[in-house]
């Protein structure tokens, strides 16, 4: 049976897209709940999950090059 290996690029494409799917998501309940100081949450972690995701996004491109 063979072994399928899971690369440094894998993990950095996953983290990345997980992030980017995590900010979209944040940006989305921040603009549907009724709640201000609950969307204000949101709106932070969507900010927050975007700068993690632009890090990770750096980081691929880097190793690719």
């Amino acid at each position: 049976m063979h072994d399928i290996e899971t690369t440094t690029r894998d993990r950095l494409m996953r983290a990345w897209e997980n992030s980017m799917e995590l900010t979209r998501d944040y940006q989305m309940y921040s603009k549907h709940i009724e709640d201000s100081k609950i969307a204000e949450v949101f709106k932070q972690l969507a900010e927050n999950e975007a700068v993690h995701a632009q890090k990770l996004h750096y980081l691929l491109k880097e190793y690719e090059d």
